[in-house]
């Protein structure tokens, strides 16, 4: 069984005029709502083996601070420039690439790639948006990373800074 978690990173902020895109910081709502995200991945007993993030400044400090909160090491954190700005195929494009021997991986990176790769795997969810900071969590029932675009696969749960409603599985 492999574990895929797709994390948007946290609320950006917007308040630098002319600031390029990739260097764009998080928002005081993003370095706040990040590390609760992750507090909530461990309670619900998750600690992936691998973290990849879009090395964009905006993921890799959403990554850092989601990745602080699951006893992570800034430098165990992977960055991968495919995932600045991907579409769904080029997310999972990075995501068979991955060691079988990883069972677990968070990605971490940015819309509408993450949103279009949730509702490619994991229709029943019919997601319009995935919030900034949210996760999702689907279950493949493969050995192999290679395999998820054709396994079974289960939606585990969709998590958000917003929802009310976060009791562990």
């Amino acid at each position: 069984m492999k574990r895929l978690i797709l994390l948007r990173h946290a609320k950006s902020s917007w308040s630098e005029d002319g600031l390029p895109d990739f260097e764009r910081p998080l928002s005081g709502r993003g370095e706040r709502d990040a590390p609760r995200m992750g507090a909530r991945l461990r309670e619900r007993g998750i600690r992936p083996d691998l973290v990849l993030s879009s090395p964009a400044l905006r993921a890799h400090r959403t990554a850092k601070l989601v990745g602080g909160a699951l006893d992570y090491a800034n430098d165990e954190i992977r960055l991968d420039t495919r995932l600045y700005l991907a579409t769904p195929f080029e997310i999972l494009a990075v995501v068979v690439e991955q060691a079988d021997a990883v069972d677990s991986l968070l990605v971490v990176g940015h819309n509408p790639g993450l949103t279009d790769l949730t509702n490619l795997l994991a229709p029943e969810l019919d997601l319009a948006n995935l919030p900034t900071a949210g996760t999702v969590a689907i279950d493949c029932a493969t050995e192999r990373w290679a395999e998820i675009r054709t396994a079974q696969r289960r939606l585990v749960y969709y998590d958000y800074p917003k929802n009310t409603s976060t009791t562990a599985d």
